[in-house]
């Protein structure tokens, strides 16, 4: 499974019935911010809550939390949850939220727009060193709120094998829509799936960036959905779908777009760099290269994951807290976890030293200069589950009504 799903599972909202009355759904704790935790001056106590990816990762943040603790002469507890969302919407409900904890850029305003989190983003030394595009991820009502930990973004993933089966070069790699098109074509040809891609706004909202269109307006607070660009987004992926140049994962007899690619069912897919280690352990004998996607009518687009250090509004140790971050994101600690579990560094300071040590990941991070972070916006997860179900009917669906209807449950997610 790949970091991003893991992720996503980790970060799983409580389910929320109806659409239309999406905006009424709560986000696992209590809405209403209490008073002021007294702070405490002393040595702090800090308890870390992780959506872990795995053992590397919690191995690594509990090595870093030791090195902080005894350098500032305060403990730190990590903990690796079970369900991150579940667990973090019980210990606010019980007042008793960890001090620091992990946030999916996905849930981000809603944890922001009660209140939950503690607004340090710019106390963080060197905070404009954060690429833009995440410190936007993070920011809300003009106030970027907390540090990105790291990140990934979509890039195209092309099998050395099958491109040379078809005939094809370095050159013939697709830098546009019309040469995905064409190249699609010819390894259609071949007998060979063209591109396997997921058949979520999670892949397929790349195609709308490219576009030049998006869910919702920078801030969040307007929608967008029902537009030219995103229309011209959907037709041209639904042209890919019923020209068989691009098939969802399940149709390849696959449960996500890398697994179709390591199965060598397709010979393109578009994936973060969280798919090298699952080609590493499944599908080692596969070779494969890295390009960025291809730009669309308005020029390149990408789609970026991240998550942020959250600090809890309540934590009574909200300065040993900043500083606990502080020391989590330095370049050299982030190059460390980059090392240990595989994450590409949010500083851009670090952007040299990772692409030298990891070459193969330097379309990924390239893309962090244009790409779009998830819709930043409450009580937004029912809507976008419910736009996957229309990405995921395109063949037979126009895309007019899918976004009419994202249009629609939108609208009535943000109350305009």
């Amino acid at each position: 499974m790949n970091r991003a799903t893991l992720r996503n599972a980790a970060l799983g909202t409580l389910a929320c019935a109806g659409l239309l009355t999406s905006a009424a759904c709560g986000s696992g704790f209590d809405d209403k911010p209490g008073a002021p935790a007294q702070q405490s001056a002393g040595p702090a106590s800090l308890q870390i809550l992780i959506g872990s990816s795995g053992d590397a990762e919690t191995n690594a943040v509990r090595q870093a939390a030791d090195a902080w603790a005894k350098a500032s002469g305060s403990t730190a507890t990590v903990t690796p949850a079970q369900d991150l969302s579940q667990q973090l919407g019980q210990a606010f409900a019980g007042d008793n939220p960890p001090d620091v904890f992990y946030v999916d850029a996905s849930r981000f305003a809603d944890y922001a727009s009660v209140g939950a989190l503690e607004p340090y983003g710019d106390r963080i030394a060197n905070s404009e060193d954060f690429y833009e595009s995440l410190r936007a991820t993070f920011t809300s009502d003009g106030k970027f709120y907390c540090a990105p930990k790291d990140f990934s973004t979509l890039a195209l993933i092309v099998n050395d094998g099958l491109w040379k089966k078809a005939g094809l070069t370095d050159a013939d790699v697709p830098t546009t829509w019309e040469q995905l098109t064409s190249v699609s074509e010819k390894l259609s040809a071949k007998g060979i799936t063209p591109l396997a891609v997921g058949d979520t706004r999670d892949r397929i909202g790349a195609f709308m960036v490219q576009a030049g269109g998006w869910i919702t307006s920078p801030d969040g607070k307007q929608t967008t959905a029902d537009s030219p660009e995103n229309a011209k987004a959907l037709e041209y992926v639904q042209s890919l779908l019923k020209k068989k140049y691009a098939q969802f994962p399940k149709q390849l007899d696959a449960g996500w777009g890398g697994e179709a690619f390591g199965k060598e069912k397709a010979a393109m897919t578009i994936e973060g760099n969280w798919i090298k280690g699952a080609l590493t352990a499944d599908f080692p004998d596969v070779k494969y290269s890295v390009h960025e996607l291809p730009a669309g009518p308005k020029g390149k687009g990408t789609l970026s994951f991240t998550t942020c250090w959250g600090v809890s509004a309540k934590s009574k140790y909200k300065e040993q807290a900043i500083d606990f971050v502080q020391a989590m994101t330095t370049a050299d600690q982030q190059m460390a976890f980059a090392r240990a579990f595989g994450v590409m560094p949010s500083r851009q300071s670090a952007k040299d030293a990772y692409t030298t040590e990891f070459p193969g990941d330097t379309p990924f991070v390239n893309g962090a200069e244009y790409a779009q972070g998830p819709v930043n916006a409450p009580k937004m997860e029912s809507v976008l589950a419910d736009f996957d179900t229309g990405i995921q009917k395109l063949t037979s669906t126009s895309p007019a009504s899918v976004l009419e209807r994202l249009q629609k449950n939108t609208q009535a997610a943000l109350g305009n």
